[in-house]
């Protein structure tokens, strides 16, 4: 009798402990364009237990490109996953910081109607992006221009929202051409779209799955944003090293089928980083890459534009450790 009390005292002092715990987890908001793969460091951190594990309860909340960056620079969301609209509010003089990024390249393909061949057919035409100043945005100008067009001025560019929306309107017939983001792009492959550029097998540099911190929380709280960055680079380090796992995670955030999961993963993983940062080399193309298209009248330097050395710091922490990802 008395074993049984001990063992019921027990289980209630550590249900109580559990409550408290999670009453005092730190709700943080995050902006992202999407859940699909660009985010599966993020997704799996939550599902595997690592932000819990830091005291964190973390919302993934989707938005459009420019009104998540608009979210951080408010201060309604404590971080962005927005790449190309935060560099460009970065080059238009916010203070944002890169700290953290999953892929160097970009997951997005160019998709016409079957009878566009070529990019020059797209001449008068409209063509769909998220958002105009965003990572699909930039990189469809600069495609452009590379094949003798102006974006705005030779063809139409309109800014559509999600990239959900951005396939409905090419499907509906709404615009002529769009950038599509996965699992999208499978879907207007098989209803028979042309794809006109993969620019996975491109030479453009796409900071997608980054985190994305304004210096006023990189100051006042450098705590929170350890502990965000370190939940992270394990859910990357799961996500790299575990198809098997990270296949049913995707499928639970994204209405696809397994086989094409297993697909989507294959074809992103080669462009996945391994710890959550990128070289110099790929900050200044990536740079290089957005001075071009928006062309402000000054550029900051690359040291106020990425700081990965907490990625780093948390890596080599890991690292010493031992620490490595379960099942």
């Amino acid at each position: 009798m008395r074993a049984k009390l001990k063992l019921n005292t027990l289980i209630s002092l550590l249900t109580v402990v559990g409550l408290v715990a999670k009453a005092e987890a730190r709700t943080v908001n995050v902006a992202v364009p999407t859940l699909s793969m660009v985010v599966i460091a993020f997704t799996a951190a939550k599902e595997k237990g690592y932000y819990q594990e830091e005291g964190l309860d973390v919302n993934l909340v989707v938005m459009r490109d420019t009104l998540g960056i608009s979210a951080l620079i408010g201060g309604n969301t404590d971080f962005a996953s927005m790449s190309g609209a935060g560099f460009t509010a970065i080059l238009g003089g916010v203070p944002l910081r890169f700290v953290y990024t999953s892929f160097f390249r970009p997951m997005f393909w160019l998709y016409a109607k079957p009878e566009f061949q070529e990019i020059k057919a797209l001449k008068g035409k409209r063509i769909g992006v998220t958002g105009l100043g965003s990572g699909p945005d930039n990189l469809l100008r600069e495609t452009l221009k590379r094949n003798g067009l102006e974006g705005g001025r030779d063809a139409t560019i309109l800014a559509l929202g999600l990239p959900s929306t951005v396939a409905t309107a090419l499907r509906a017939g709404t615009v002529d051409a769009g950038t599509i983001s996965p699992p999208f792009n499978f879907m207007v492959k098989e209803a028979g779209f042309r794809e006109l550029v993969s620019y996975l097998k491109e030479d453009f540099v796409e900071l997608q799955g980054s985190i994305l911190a304004h210096e006023r929380i990189l100051q006042s709280d450098p705590a929170l944003v350890e502990k965000f960055v370190r939940g992270t680079v394990k859910g990357l380090r799961y996500a790299r090293e575990n198809k098997a796992g990270t296949i049913p995670i995707l499928l639970r955030y994204m209405k696809l089928k397994e086989d094409l999961a297993g697909q989507y993963y294959d074809q992103v993983r080669p462009i996945m980083t391994t710890d959550g940062t990128v070289s110099v080399e790929l900050q200044k193309k990536y740079l290089d890459q957005a001075l071009k298209v928006l062309a402000p009248k000054e550029s900051p330097a690359v040291e106020r534009i990425y700081n990965y050395s907490l990625a780093r710091k948390i890596n080599a922490e890991l690292d010493a450790s031992g620490w490595k990802p379960g099942k």
